[in-house]
């Protein structure tokens, strides 16, 4: 992937990026990733999270929900994955931080995408800070992402 300064973005396997070349406002990662009602499934087996709001509809408005919904801790996963393959080792990630701000409604016919926009937030000697915009049906579901991850592994 091309990033906006037309440099590219590392991809797991390549070599790790020279944080100290990074600026503010650097985009080093975008995504897009699609949930199905599969996908919470499965994740719900390998977490233990077999709440109904995320695989029945009758449950999750019988509480107050929209619909069903993605597993927080999903959307939080899936979130920081593309910081995880830009930075080339996921030990690198020393420190991740969000707030909920909306849940991701999964449909049962078209699922849901959930798209990620990851910036440099600040760098210093340490690392950098990378701040995601974290967003479905075009309004942001977790507010204050922030990564920080460090120069050396």
């Amino acid at each position: 992937m091309t990033l906006r300064d037309g440099r590219e973005a590392t991809s797991p396997g390549h070599a790790a990026p020279e944080l100290s070349e990074l600026t503010v406002g650097d985009i080093v990662a975008e995504r897009e990733y699609h949930l199905t009602r599969d996908s919470l499934v499965r994740y719900a087996g390998a977490s233990g999270d077999f709440n109904p709001i995320h695989y029945r509809d009758d449950v999750a408005q019988s509480v107050g929900l929209p619909g069903v919904l993605a597993h927080g801790m999903l959307t939080m996963g899936v979130a920081v994955q593309p910081v995880s393959d830009w930075i080339g080792d996921p030990g690198r990630v020393v420190d991740y931080q969000v707030r909920f701000t909306r849940p991701v409604v999964v449909d049962a016919t078209e699922g849901a995408v959930v798209r990620v926009l990851a910036k440099v937030g600040a760098v210093d000697e340490a690392g950098a800070r990378i701040d995601l915009t974290v967003t479905f049906a075009d309004e942001t579901v977790l507010g204050k992402a922030q990564v920080r991850v460090t120069a050396e592994g």
